[in-house]
């Protein structure tokens, strides 16, 4: 997995595309909804210690239920995208790769050799093509499961490879919902950190002097 410098930009249009979104919901008039928002939060995996309903902005309490379903639905995706991008990075920046070739030109070796942002340069635009293609296609098939989860239907689910968690009691799927949505939350900080450094050296004290950076 490689990340590259338009992944600032792109960040900066999911804000806006998010914004834009949220503005497509009205807002809720009756007295008891931000009550009722309050109470869907408060039951929502995430909510953990030692920051529970940590909402310094109100966003939760804008628009409806089904705002509130698809906040949490881009939180799970931006989650589990940014926990694989830092897992992908350090796996760059430490030279681990696959071996053979990646085109005619270019080894994965001398990938491996690169910052990952100058590594996701180096891939050839065919290569990139199949990249975000893959991502568009798990996208679509992502949201379109059955009863949309802002209609009351499950949340996004992984697409490849499938897991089943029928057999898994209710307390442990909460417990690994909560894992997962923690790491995830240290994942975006993370990765974020990542293209900070990147691009403006000495903006991450933590990553200053470290080659991959």
């Amino acid at each position: 997995i490689f990340v590259n410098q338009d992944i600032s930009n792109m960040k900066s249009f999911t804000l806006l595309a998010l914004a834009g979104s949220a503005a497509a919901f009205a807002p809720a008039s009756q007295q008891g909804a931000s009550t009722r928002l309050q109470a869907s939060i408060e039951g929502l995996p995430g909510n953990t210690a030692p920051i529970k309903n940590f909402d310094p902005l109100g966003l939760a309490n804008i628009g409806s239920d089904e705002t509130l379903a698809w906040f949490r639905a881009a939180e799970i995706k931006h989650s589990r995208v940014a926990m694989l991008a830092t897992t992908g990075y350090i796996v760059q920046a430490s030279g681990i790769h696959f071996p053979g070739m990646l085109s005619k030109d270019i080894s994965f070796e001398s990938l491996s050799s690169m910052k990952p942002f100058d590594a996701w340069d180096a891939v050839p635009d065919a290569g990139k093509a199949q990249i975000l293609g893959t991502i568009f296609v798990a996208e679509l098939a992502s949201e379109s499961q059955g009863t949309h989860y802002m209609k009351g239907g499950a949340f996004p689910t992984i697409v490849f490879p499938p897991v089943d968690f029928s057999g898994v009691s209710a307390e442990t799927i909460k417990l690994k919902q909560n894992r997962e949505l923690n790491n995830g939350r240290l994942a975006m900080i993370s990765i974020m950190s990542f293209i900070a450094a990147n691009n403006v050296p000495g903006s991450v004290p933590a990553l200053s002097g470290i080659d991959m950076f």
